[in-house]
């Protein structure tokens, strides 16, 4: 059976930092490219990728605080956010995809900003 559980969200203040992690099981992690999405009210939208082999990107207007990385030993990619807006309220999902037909979502975790 397929997992994807993240964790790490919550109330935090502007300015502050969370690290956010995808716990998987049930499938070949280390094949598997793996994302963030974010949404709020609206669309869900891609925060950052990683492949099966370590290559990142991220969406344009989440560079340089966000950083994805994953560690296949542990099945499990994480997501550092750096100073913190309100604007990055959202709830985060993790993504795992591999080829055409495979396709996983968690099922996300509340990151609230606000002082």
């Amino acid at each position: 059976q397929v997992q994807l559980v993240e964790s790490g969200g919550g109330l935090v203040q502007p300015g502050e930092s969370l690290r956010l992690s995808c716990s998987t099981s049930g499938f070949t992690f280390s094949r598997y490219a793996m994302s963030w999405y974010r949404q709020a009210p609206g669309k869900r939208e891609l925060v950052a990728a990683i492949t099966s082999s370590g290559s990142t990107t991220y969406a344009d207007s989440m560079k340089g605080r966000f950083t994805i990385s994953r560690d296949n030993a542990e099945n499990t990619v994480y997501l550092q956010i750096k100073s913190l807006k309100p604007e990055d309220t959202a709830v985060y999902y993790c993504n795992a995809k591999y080829g055409p037909r495979n396709e996983y979502w968690g099922h996300g975790t509340q990151v609230t900003v606000s002082s």
